[in-house]
């Protein structure tokens, strides 16, 4: 009935919201997706990824939602039908012309219809689906009554997809033009650059060398960057609306924010599932989704109409928390080097790839499918030959730690409170 869906901007990210509880990934070649600064897929990885997302059971939907002009149509048609194939569970689409050429290309292609598309009204919705789409994914600006509204107006069969966490755009669900007039890269085609994230200040035009920031601190002030959305704490009152899919967005972000975002809102809605009626909102959930760079917070228009909540930062950049040490990979102990004992009172010796340097004494927290972090202390750190050592300063490099708890492939090791 429910589905938690997740970004994945290459296979490492696709893996991760598998193993922290995704039923379902999205994604996009290296056309015609509206992030084409993420690493993206080629034809032969976007086939690999739709077998390795069967193989264990789950779906996977190739975004196609920019807005082509003309001269892209053949280039269009021809990515197209090298997809016919690919066993994609649904497109996701946002351009009336795009939709026509997929029915045309592959005429059982299952639908969705993306947030770019601005969907904010019965009609609309019912427009849509009259049109054969199988799932709207709604625009942000709506509240959760309007959800309600829309999801009455539509046959059961039609699904109701809404962001619940990530980024937020000033424009009206995306569509802008601030970017291409500023640098010549559409935002409808994929290419934002974000200007709305950058700093601004006042010029008076007598006077270029003078500008005044537009401020209410002294880092200056951000009149056109969002905060991030945040739905934890209100996850329960959104699976209650009617809404059948719910988006994480990010697909630009890394394999530890996929993962940890995706788990935790995983463990929000299966306590949610297994009773409503009694389902208390746990706050270690929103303190795993503070433990990934972001910005403010926000439960978004859900609540607040655009006109009452303008979301606006008022802090510069991210907020940066946990540090990404280590992920755990799968080993075999039996070829531990001889000057090292598997298992000690201290735990067994687990074998991970750093992802950053991590000191031995060094408070660590790891986190699991479906279970928030586990402090610990780092007392013991080996080189991949067995040689003790005070710190993994190489990228990439494959090194021991003893683990006071059980530890299985694919756990993350991160920073803990010192």
């Amino acid at each position: 009935m429910y589905e938690l869906l997740s970004p994945a901007g290459n296979f490492e990210k696709l893996q991760a919201a598998l193993l922290y509880g995704a039923d379902a990934v999205y994604l996009a070649g290296n056309r015609f997706g509206m992030r084409s600064a993420a690493d993206n897929f080629t034809q032969e990885e976007l086939y690999s990824a739709a077998d390795y997302v069967h193989r264990r059971g789950k779906k996977l939907y190739l975004a196609v939602n920019t807005m082509p002009h003309g001269h892209e149509y053949p280039a269009l048609k021809a990515y197209l039908q090298q997809m016919a194939e690919a066993q994609m569970d649904a497109f996701i689409v946002a351009d009336l012309g795009v939709l026509a050429l997929l029915k045309e290309v592959i005429p059982h292609a299952e639908v969705h219809i993306s947030t770019q598309a601005s969907i904010v009204s019965p009609a609309a919705a019912q427009a849509y689906a009259a049109l054969g789409a199988k799932r709207l994914v709604l625009a942000r600006e709506l509240s959760l009554e309007e959800i309600r509204n829309i999801r009455r107006a539509l046959p059961e069969q039609v699904e109701l997809e809404a962001f619940v966490h990530g980024s937020m755009c000033v424009s009206y669900s995306g569509r802008c033009l601030l970017s291409n007039c500023l640098t010549g890269r559409d935002a409808n085609r994929g290419a934002c650059a974000q200007p709305c994230r950058w700093n601004y200040s006042l010029v008076e035009e007598t006077r270029p060398n003078a500008s005044f920031p537009i401020e209410q601190n002294d880092k200056g002030t951000f009149i056109m960057s969002s905060k991030d959305l945040c739905t934890l704490p209100i996850l329960d009152r959104l699976m209650e609306a009617g809404i059948h899919s719910f988006k994480i967005e990010g697909r630009m972000k890394s394999a530890y924010y996929t993962a940890v975002i995706t788990n935790a809102y995983r463990m929000a809605m299966d306590a949610y599932l297994r009773d409503p009626k009694g389902y208390v909102f746990d706050p270690a959930w929103l303190r795993e989704a503070e433990s990934v760079s972001h910005r403010e917070y926000d439960t978004g228009f859900y609540l607040d109409s655009p006109l009452e909540n303008a979301q606006v930062t008022s802090q510069t950049g991210y907020i940066r928390e946990k540090a990404y040490f280590a992920t755990a990979v799968e080993w075999d102990p039996s070829q531990l080097p001889a000057s090292l004992k598997y298992e000690t009172e201290g735990g067994k010796l687990c074998k991970f790839i750093q992802r950053n340097k991590v000191c031995r004494g060094e408070a660590a927290e790891m986190i699991s499918p479906r279970q928030t972090g586990l402090p610990f202390r780092i007392s013991e750190l080996y080189s991949e030959t067995g040689e003790p050592i005070e710190s993994t300063p190489h990228p990439a490099m494959l090194f021991y730690a003893r683990i006071p708890f059980p530890v299985r492939e694919g756990d993350i090791m991160r920073s803990g409170e010192n």
